[in-house]
């Protein structure tokens, strides 16, 4: 099994890294996790127009890596949200369905263009609170690990 997860934006905070460098190594025994973060667009005044074009450059970047076969989860505020008995049996069963392979996208800090929804097989929502973009990827890492940790009926999830 193989999660890929592309994020726009900065490098991480430190903490942040470490936190991301743990699950990942946690969930190694479940799948194989590639993270790939890709730099972000900065308008150059914060202008409707300007911060779209930067949408779309950055949607470009996301869609020359996804393949036709690819199986795509968008992070977005205003989606879908599970619990994490919900997220694990979600995750199995794309994983299972997709042939193993599992493709999450976090956008920059403007969001996602309109071209990467429309590719998305499915939007998640991870909370309606917003979070930094480098803290999503900790969290989700952490979701992903709880997900696999239920499945297996292991001692994690409480």
């Amino acid at each position: 099994m193989k999660i890929r997860i592309i994020s726009v934006g900065k490098k991480c905070d430190k903490y942040l890294s470490l936190g991301i460098l743990d699950y990942c190594q946690k969930i190694q025994p479940y799948a194989q996790i590639e993270l790939i973060e890709l730099n972000d667009s900065s308008p150059r005044k914060e202008e409707a127009a300007e911060i779209e074009k930067c949408k779309i450059e950055e949607g470009k970047k996301i869609l020359k890596l996804l393949k036709n076969q690819d199986y795509v989860v968008t992070l977005d505020l205003d989606k879908t949200e599970m619990n994490s008995l919900q997220f694990s049996t979600f995750l199995v069963n794309k994983l299972e369905e997709s042939g193993s392979f599992l493709t999450f996208i976090i956008g920059g800090s403007y969001g996602l263009s309109e071209e990467v929804k429309r590719r998305a097989n499915f939007a998640l929502s991870l909370s309606k609170m917003t979070f930094l973009h480098q803290m999503s990827r900790l969290i989700l890492l952490e979701q992903i690990y709880r997900a696999f940790k239920i499945y297996h009926h292991e001692v994690y999830h409480k």
